[in-house]
């Protein structure tokens, strides 16, 4: 009989089988990954797949792969791939690990490897070869390299001419602010980051929760008048719509004296019509004033005079008033903008090998240090004039944007404490550079008109790090913070630091939001995203970094036999070590060991055969720098620079960040950084746990409040730190792995890494590394 069972299959097949559907569903978030993440606006322009990004070895074996995008924003540089060597990443928010924004971009070169050729790219131009190395050279001193040995050689090609194209606008309302702003009026339901993007002061990630007034109100003009008891002064609103100059705020504090009749009569003898600017105003009534060169030689005695004896009526004591010509007394733009450029050309583009032993001549020869001490001296001198003499001060320049808004700032800085807070420093950016016309659409040059660019604001910026170098207990944010407030300046979305003047922006909106249909009703002009809403930007977790731990506030809370009382500290309080002095120093002065002959540094205790020949040239001046350096320093009262010898620094934390091999593992400041937070937290933990046993509350209740902090680092919680976390390093919250390219430079002493050695290779170097 027959079996009905069927018989057993005997042929095996080898074959795999093919991929089912749950398979194929699996693959799908790979591919969705390798996709830009775009803003409001943002638009993709071009790609190429299969690009090797170069990683800073002595190989390629840690190269990444994937897709170059090129978007009207950015370029993005998006793989899969781990990034090799890094243990740590501060992440923006607006940005990806691999982006760079096109406003940062400073030259483009392609090279082909088979022609040796090389060139760089600029816009609207051709490209004959077909590139197979694009490198980026950015301004804040990176230098990205990709490969396209895998690419397609047109697809290649594409992508390199659209970076050039977009990096290089001709118009401004081409930067990507205008799309985005645009998008964001259209669609106003779209949020960034889970957050309005207004145009507002936004969150300041600032211990008291103020927001950073704006001055584009009579309001905010009229409560700093308040606050620095300027009672003899006013809010003028003459220039209301900007009818009488459009490169001054639309309000701005003049003397009460003067009518706004003259005013209006004045204007037209000054250059670009820019009347006298109040700044701020000292407690003993001085105050300091900013003011463009009038052009009209035969009113300019009567003119001058006029305003002066406004000036004079303002003070309670009548006094006199001092003018500083700028022009004559501090290096110009052109001079900062070449000591930019050799500074850069030794931290970028020079080999190491020519510079390791000539490296501080190098820099001594770029200037930057020179005038970073030009600036600091001229300032305290300035302080001194107003601290001591009880005079006002009137900066007077030719069009009085420039150097007036770096020294205006630099004194207010050096005399009051409400600058050295976060919120207070970023109203007087406001009020200084933003509201008084800093050219920033020039001098940061987005547009790639090099003829006016110059980095005043870096050098701002510089100037208050050696101050914050030096009284590191006196300024409420830290180096992290200045560092990152720089790079935002390159970042095009933020209105703040995007226009010459506040009529350009309004003017510029205006006619965008008229080509867009984009209805403004009363609003004059778009609300730009503003830079200080940094929740844009970093989470509150990574905000807390702009904190400085070793800040002294005011005033602090402690408990005394059971009650929470205020400790007010006096000048008996404050300990040396807090001050950030010279081990050298003992009560300000300086050892005899540690003299410098500088010429042009504040005065210090000189050599005996030095006093002698400088005894009869001592003037008041000089009596009360050394009085006061011979004092323990005020934190919330006057600051006055250190700028002798070695005390002037190169700010290597901004300059250095992107070298992998300058980098100090477990190393430089950020150290004591570590340590200093964990103190700082762990008090903060105990005054908080003494607070809630005064008030007899259950630890259910307050324990929202024992679980906050102020520090990034923190003494307790999972993660205990009381050992250093691997990823610190000498450039630690920012990574240098992958923003360069080089051969390793092997058996170089940690000595010259230390004193800032200078090991990057040169365009040519790296066009035929390969």
């Amino acid at each position: 009989m027959f079996s009905l069972k069927q018989p057993k299959p005997t042929f095996r097949s080898y074959l795999l089988p093919l991929p089912q559907a749950e398979d194929h569903m699996a693959s799908e978030p790979r591919i969705k990954k390798l996709e830009p993440v775009l803003l409001p606006g943002e638009i993709v322009v071009n790609e190429v797949n299969f690009v090797r990004k170069c990683i800073a070895t002595d190989t390629s074996q840690h190269d990444l792969w994937g897709k170059l995008v090129c978007t009207n924003f950015k370029i993005s540089f998006i793989t899969d791939d781990p990034m090799p060597l890094q243990k740590f990443h501060y992440k923006n928010l607006l940005l990806g690990e691999h982006d760079v924004p096109l406003t940062c971009i400073e030259q483009i070169v392609t090279v082909n490897d088979t022609k040796r050729k090389q060139k760089v790219l600029g816009p609207n131009q051709k490209l004959k070869f077909n590139p197979t190395e694009l490198i980026i050279y950015c301004k804040d001193f990176r230098i990205v390299r990709f490969r396209f040995d895998e690419a397609g050689p047109e697809s290649a090609k594409k992508v390199c001419l659209a970076i050039a194209h977009y990096s290089q606008p001709t118009d401004l309302q081409l930067l990507f602010a205008f799309e985005y702003v645009g998008e964001i009026y259209h669609n106003p339901a779209k949020k960034v980051n889970g957050i309005d993007p207004g145009g507002g002061g936004g969150d300041i990630s600032s211990s008291s929760g103020q927001q950073t007034p704006l001055f584009e109100t009579y309001s905010d003009w009229d409560r700093e008048i308040k606050r620095t008891g300027a009672s003899e002064w006013r809010v003028c609103s003459v220039n209301e719509g900007y009818m009488i100059s459009t490169c001054l705020p639309e309000y701005f504090v003049v003397p009460s004296s003067l009518a706004d009749q003259d005013l209006k009569l004045y204007s037209y003898s000054f250059i670009g019509r820019r009347m006298p600017l109040w700044s701020w105003n000292h407690p003993n009534g001085s105050a300091l004033v900013r003011m463009a060169n009038i052009k009209d030689v035969l009113q300019q005695r009567r003119i001058d005079q006029r305003i002066c004896n406004a000036i004079t009526r303002s003070h309670p004591l009548r006094s006199d008033v001092y003018k500083s010509d700028l022009d004559k007394c501090l290096p110009n733009i052109q001079e900062i903008q070449a000591a930019h450029t050799k500074l850069k050309q030794l931290c970028v583009n020079e080999p190491f090998e020519e510079t390791e032993e000539k490296w501080l001549s190098s820099l001594e020869n770029t200037h930057w240090l020179e005038y970073i001490r030009s600036f600091l001296k001229h300032s305290a001198e300035l302080v001194y004039m107003m601290e001591c003499k009880h005079v006002s001060v009137v900066l007077q320049e030719e069009e009085g944007r420039d150097l007036s808004c770096l020294a205006a700032s630099l004194i207010q800085v050096m005399l009051d404490p409400y600058f050295r807070t976060i919120v207070g420093f970023q109203s007087l950016i406001q009020k200084e550079w933003v509201m008084a016309g800093y050219q920033f659409l020039d001098r940061c040059n987005h547009l790639k008109r090099s003829d006016k660019e110059s980095p005043l604001f870096l050098m701002f910026l510089d100037c208050v790090w050696q101050l914050l170098e030096q009284y590191p207990a006196a300024f409420e944010f830290s180096e992290m913070y200045l560092t990152i407030l720089y790079d935002s300046a390159r970042i095009s979305l933020f209105g703040t630091f995007l226009f010459n003047c506040p009529h350009q922006r309004v003017k510029e909106s205006t006619e965008f939001a008229i080509s867009k249909n984009i209805q403004l009703g009363d609003e004059k002009g778009l609300k730009f995203p503003c830079v200080w809403d940094w929740s844009l930007q970093f989470t509150s977790r990574d905000r807390l970094l702009f904190h400085n731990p070793l800040y002294i506030g005011k005033s602090a809370p402690c408990v005394q036999n059971g009650a929470v009382r205020t400790f007010k500290r006096s000048k008996k309080n404050y300990s040396s070590t807090l001050r950030g002095v010279p081990p050298a120093l003992k009560n300000g002065i300086i050892g005899e060991q540690e003299f410098l002959p500088r010429r042009n540094s504040l005065i210090l205790k000189l050599k005996p055969d030095f006093l002698q020949q400088t005894e009869s040239q001592s003037n008041s001046m000089e009596q009360y720098f050394r009085d006061w350096f011979a004092k323990p320093v005020d934190l919330h009262g006057v600051i006055l620079p250190r700028i002798s010898g070695t005390q002037v620094k190169l700010w290597k934390l901004c300059y250095f960040r992107w070298v992998p091999e300058a980098q100090i593992n477990h190393g430089g400041f950020i150290t004591a950084f570590h340590k200093v937070s964990l103190l700082a937290d762990e008090v903060d933990m105990l005054n908080r746990n003494l607070r809630q046993y005064k008030s007899n509350s259950s630890l259910q209740g307050n324990c929202s409040e024992l679980d906050q902090s102020r520090m990034y680092f923190r003494a307790n919680g999972l993660n205990d730190m009381s050992a250093a976390p691997d990823f610190l390093s000498s450039s630690f919250p920012f990574s240098s792995v992958g923003n360069l390219c080089r051969r390793s430079i092997l058996g170089t002493p940690l000595s010259k890494f230390l004193s800032g050695a200078k090991i990057w290779l040169s365009t040519e170097t790296l066009a035929n590394e390969d």
